[in-house]
């Protein structure tokens, strides 16, 4: 066993430099290098390698130690979630650190589960070369044909293609259907017609079953989306901006986007240092839904915010996002839906409850009101919002509903009536 002491140093060492430079605090460090050391001890005790570590052997762990705390106290955590995650953080940050890939990457219960991810990476390698669709995209419409050849390969012995009929295609959207509001079937029918296409076009399926794909109908401004009023964004805005801790100087510099250019939340959290030109007042928009880019001027008040952020609040890191998580390790957001929690806790503490949506892009649709309000083209709304079409931007003319109640229709006859 002393042999394996020197190793088990040197990873121990290597796990404190990792925790070093993502600037974990003190208190955190010492004790996710403890758990570290003990769960290193235990793989040691089982003859079990750090490359061969599995999360079976995490859970026997836990187990372990849940036993020994009940013999040392002679009761269970007070806590158990807590309890739980105060050791598995500190041994999945390790594996993390000293493996790379952790989780491992599952191994395939079934033949029929190894022929779905092939087939599903094979799929998204189509769609980036045949379609150059965006990495959000190809990720929904392969977890969608996942789901369908999972499905599909329970109900069909043979697992291949050569025996669908319209009659799978039709039965897997009806088992879709009943959790699922119109729109979203929608998407559903649009998905699966494109892997189906995919599967003709690279000979799975002599018949292009795409074409026998009924998606329900949507009709133009059948539903009109929830915005906030201007008395609610300024709530919301006036609350944020007393709050002057760290993260309440990037949420109202965040919120100060969503409400002055209307930006989509995953436009915000690919914000970097370098797209903000603070010589020419300039902010540079990656439109992530059209893959577009725009150059918008930067206001006085949004700059004002965005530097109290960089000076004060932002955490020391390497990265370049300008809007970073709170807590170690420091790196941007993974994607525009981790605003939607922090976008509802500002609403909360502002005491703005909306009938409708209460995430980033209730302010997406304020502002374009109140653009439509200022007399606005629609064109130039159009090129703020990062809107390829018209027909996009037409969307909120349905949200100024005072202003169409503001117009008065005269029904004939009425008037002669009175005249009379």
């Amino acid at each position: 066993m002393s042999d394996l002491l020197p190793q088990r140093c040197a990873l121990i060492s290597q796990f404190e430099e990792h925790l070093v430079r993502a600037r974990y605090s003190s208190t955190a460090s010492k004790r996710y290098l403890a758990v570290a050391g003990h769960f290193l001890k235990y793989i040691e005790g089982r003859h079990v390698p750090i490359d061969a570590v599995q999360p079976s052997h995490v859970t026997k762990y836990l187990t372990r130690e849940l036993r020994k705390f009940f013999q040392r106290h002679g009761h269970a955590p007070v806590s158990l979630d807590h309890w739980r995650s105060s050791h598995t953080a500190g041994v999945h940050r390790f594996l993390q650190c000293v493996v790379g890939q952790w989780p491992p990457s599952a191994t395939p219960a079934s033949h029929n589960a190894a022929d779905c991810q092939a087939i599903c990476a094979q799929y998204a390698q189509w769609l980036l070369e045949r379609r150059g669709l965006a990495a959000v995209t190809i990720s929904e419409r392969t977890a969608e044909a996942g789901r369908f050849l999972s499905w599909y390969g329970e109900r069909n012995e043979t697992g291949t293609f050569s025996a669908m009929v319209v009659a799978d295609v039709d039965a897997y959207l009806q088992s879709r259907a009943p959790s699922l509001r119109r729109v979203s079937r929608k998407g559903v029918a649009q998905r699966m017609r494109c892997f189906l296409h995919f599967a003709h076009a690279t000979g799975r399926t002599e018949r292009d079953f795409a074409l026998c794909v009924i998606a329900p109908t949507l009709y133009a401004f059948e539903s009109i989306p929830s915005a906030l009023s201007p008395d609610q964004v300024d709530a919301v805005m006036q609350t944020s901006r007393n709050d002057r801790s760290p993260k309440g100087l990037r949420d109202y510099a965040i919120l100060l986007l969503l409400a002055a250019y209307g930006m989509r939340a995953g436009e915000i959290t690919r914000l970097q240092l370098n797209d903000i030109d603070w010589r020419a007042d300039r902010i540079f928009v990656r439109h992530t839904k059209t893959g577009s880019q725009s150059i918008l001027p930067l206001m006085p008040a949004v700059g004002e915010a965005l530097l109290a952020y960089l000076r004060q609040g932002r955490p020391k890191t390497d990265v370049r996002e300008i809007f970073i998580r709170m807590r170690a390790p420091y790196r941007g957001f993974e994607s525009g839906s981790s605003l939607y929690t922090s976008t509802r806790r500002r609403l909360d503490a502002a005491g703005v409850h909306p009938a409708g949506k209460r995430g980033p892009h209730a302010f997406r649709h304020a502002r374009a009101v109140s653009l439509l309000r200022e007399g606005t083209p629609m064109k130039i709304i159009g090129d703020v919002l990062g809107h390829r079409s018209a027909s996009s931007t037409s969307v909120y003319l349905k949200l100024a509903t005072e202003d169409l109640r503001e117009v008065t229709l005269e029904i004939p006859g009425l008037a002669e009536e009175k005249q009379s």
